[in-house]
């Protein structure tokens, strides 16, 4: 993909929304920067899900290595974190991007040796339908609180027929839109913004009403993963 490397120095597009302030705020940095929680997303309900820190900041594990083993083509990594995945695609000589709203976590991958852009996937973005793959793990299927926007965005950052790996939740009944916050439940929660939760067959019934073909499913480590094929 011609232009990764330039894209990776390029800078914000637009100013950041409450979603984008939220993730680049103190509790999220400090935990990726510790390489460690604990950090949750607060629902209005003082529901807590609880993010996996420590496993972002890991190596790439068995169920991520096949995830990139079903890719395709230039990668694009949507939320990205510290940059496990790109870092593991280019151990392996795959050109991938990833693309974050956190500063911190953009640098924490570029220190592992990764392409990585401080934008939201609503922006533009490099390479724009001619990706092979998009990756949407570790619960970044919720961004922006919309998987209709969503779907229909990566849509037109992949080429024809490319392929979309989404991780949904692993309980298959789920299919949630919540206001939430992210906190270290020490320091007060920050800014809400819009969030989303699916299984499997939520993401089905939303990809088919956005045009994507159903390619794959399956789970490994109690994790979940959908396999989309733009059409």
């Amino acid at each position: 993909m011609s232009g990764v490397r330039a894209a990776a120095r390029v800078g914000r597009q637009r100013p950041a929304p409450a979603a984008e302030r939220a993730w680049s705020a103190d509790r999220y940095a400090d935990a990726v920067r510790a390489g460690a929680g604990p950090l949750f997303l607060r629902r209005a309900d003082g529901w807590l899900l609880p993010l996996d820190v420590e496993r972002w900041c890991a190596e790439a594990d068995a169920a991520d290595l096949e995830v990139l083993r079903r890719c395709e083509g230039a990668v694009l990594d949507v939320g990205c974190g510290p940059g496990r995945l790109v870092a593991a695609l280019g151990v392996r000589g795959r050109r991938a991007l990833g693309v974050d709203v956190s500063e911190a976590a953009v640098a924490h991958t570029v220190r592992r040796g990764g392409q990585a852009l401080l934008r939201s996937v609503f922006d533009p973005l490099p390479g724009t339908g001619r990706w092979g793959t998009a990756l949407l793990l570790d619960g970044n299927l919720g961004i922006g609180g919309d998987p209709s926007a969503l779907l229909a965005r990566l849509a037109r950052a992949l080429a024809p027929g490319g392929l979309l790996v989404a991780e949904t939740v692993p309980r298959p009944d789920v299919e949630e839109r919540a206001l939430v916050q992210v906190t270290d439940a020490r320091r007060t929660p920050g800014a809400p913004f819009p969030w989303a939760r699916l299984g499997t067959p939520a993401l089905l019934r939303y990809a088919e009403g956005a045009g994507w073909r159903a390619d794959d499913q399956w789970s490994m480590d109690g994790r979940s993963f959908v396999a989309l094929r733009a059409r």
